[in-house]
């Protein structure tokens, strides 16, 4: 047997689910623990397009700032 991963459109769902429940041995595991909100991606698409270069700190930086905070 073999596993499958898909991406599909929200409105296409509803569809897809329904041919598949049909066909014998298939498991469906809808695994929506790990999904991000839309309303999230959204958010974090529109700091992206709108962060300035000088926002921006190295990365090193920003580890260093973290081991001081959390070790």
């Amino acid at each position: 047997m073999r596993q499958l991963t898909v991406t599909i459109p929200d409105d296409f769902y509803e569809t897809f689910v329904s041919f598949f429940k049909h066909v014998p041995d298939v498991s469906i595991d809808e695994n929506v623990e790990n999904e991000i909100p839309l309303w999230q991606q959204e958010m974090v698409l529109d700091r992206i397009k709108n962060a300035k270069p000088e926002d921006y700190i190295p990365l090193d930086d920003a580890l260093k700032e973290l081991d001081k905070k959390w070790l």
